[in-house]
């Protein structure tokens, strides 16, 4: 026997080392794969959109008048007290009227005299005949309906000569007032509330009609957040609910509550042409937010997340890891003695990040995210560094 293997040593040494390199070349190397783990600690879920901020009170200053305007000297961000002058205005004078135009009311005013007489006269008629009417009903030979017939057409007439008298003196006042009426003393324009102009509408002068918008005045020291959340989610929101306001331009997370959730909705097309319903939320700030809010004004754009549920302690797994079995139910990777172990899992709420674990697993364990079509129970997987 030991002269054989002397006689064949170096056939089995060479046997050996190729039985040695296909062993290490068939040998199943580890799956590289990115991990997480389950890990406890604050956990929120709600509605995230975006708003635009506004100052609670806001109030738009209009003409009182129609008449020429006086230039606006005030500019965006001056502090106003209640009364304040902000300009004063002056009434137009009348345009006196041209020869074409003067015709056609005379010609109007001859039309109105007809058909005030024509009325007078019906109403004179209706009158003698609503006396007959009403002897012959006293006797008995006039049926109520006709005797109320009566008494409807002289209500009619009436009311007929009534409006016929009102536009013959329309039209006489018209014909009546001079040249240049309607010029008066300066009406002044004065602040309806103290805070800081916002924006200056009409700022420089001449003539503007009655309502035209001058400027805004607001107190930019209290502003509340408008969020328009598409209806079905805006019925999940209530009043007191607690918001977080990020990606405001700060790096703080500025927290308010609901104030109100308007009780209409309005159709908005979205950017990608889809006709949505949305409801207003209104936001209001918590006091202690001072700080942050002194760098918000309003018009300004933030994302507001409304959280409808949170905890401060819940057993939570990375959202990446999760999938779903061919039954629907939901199941994750562990890793264990570095193989991929292939778990159910009964989950409670999910948010963006994290899912709550109810069972299935426990804290400390390592988990594999986003797993792949190659990774399956049992297979030997390494993290990725």
């Amino acid at each position: 026997m030991a002269a054989l293997v002397k006689r064949w040593r170096w056939a089995l040494l060479v046997a050996l080392l190729l039985a040695a390199g296909l062993l290490f070349a068939f040998w199943p190397e580890n799956l590289p794969v990115d991990t997480g783990e389950v890990t406890r600690g604050p956990m929120a879920v709600g509605i995230t959109d975006d708003g635009v901020t506004r100052a609670e009170e806001y109030y738009v200053v209009s003409a009182p008048v129609t008449g020429y305007l006086a230039r606006i000297e005030l500019e965006a961000g001056d502090a106003v007290a209640r009364g304040d002058l902000i300009t004063r205005m002056t009434g137009v004078p009348a345009t006196p009227l041209d020869p074409r135009s003067e015709r056609e009311l005379r010609a109007a005013l001859a039309a109105a005299r007809a058909s005030e007489s024509g009325a007078r006269a019906s109403v004179e008629q209706a009158e003698r005949d609503l006396a007959r009417a009403e002897e012959l009903a006293g006797r008995g030979f006039l049926a109520r309906a006709q005797l109320e017939a009566a008494r409807t057409r002289v209500a009619n007439g009436r009311a007929q000569l009534d409006q016929a008298r009102a536009e013959g003196r329309r039209i006489e006042a018209l014909l009546g007032q001079p040249a240049g009426a309607g010029a008066g003393t300066p009406v002044a324009v004065r602040a309806p509330t103290s805070g800081s102009v916002m924006s200056v509408i009409t700022e420089s002068e001449g003539v503007i009609a009655q309502g035209t918008q001058l400027m805004t005045i607001g107190d930019p020291r209290r502003i509340e957040a408008v969020v328009d959340l598409i209806s079905r989610e805006a019925a999940r929101v209530s009043v007191g609910d607690r918001v977080l306001i990020t990606q405001w331009g700060g790096d703080a997370t500025i927290t308010g509550h609901v104030t109100q959730v308007e009780p209409f909705g309005r159709l908005k097309v979205s950017a990608l042409g889809i006709e949505e319903q949305r409801v207003n939320v209104i936001v209001g700030f918590d006091p202690e937010q001072a700080a942050e809010l002194a760098r918000l004004g309003h018009g300004y754009q933030v994302d507001a997340t409304f959280v409808l549920w949170n905890s401060d302690d819940a057993l939570r797994v990375p959202i990446g890891a999760l999938f779903r079995s061919a039954g629907g139910d939901w199941r994750v990777f562990v890793i264990e003695a570095g193989r991929a172990v292939e778990r159910e899992v009964t989950l409670g709420h999910l948010n963006d990040e994290h899912a709550e674990v109810l069972a299935g697993l426990e804290e400390g364990d390592t988990v594999i995210l986003n797993p792949g079509g190659a990774l399956a129970d049992g297979t030997r997987v390494e993290a990725r560094d």
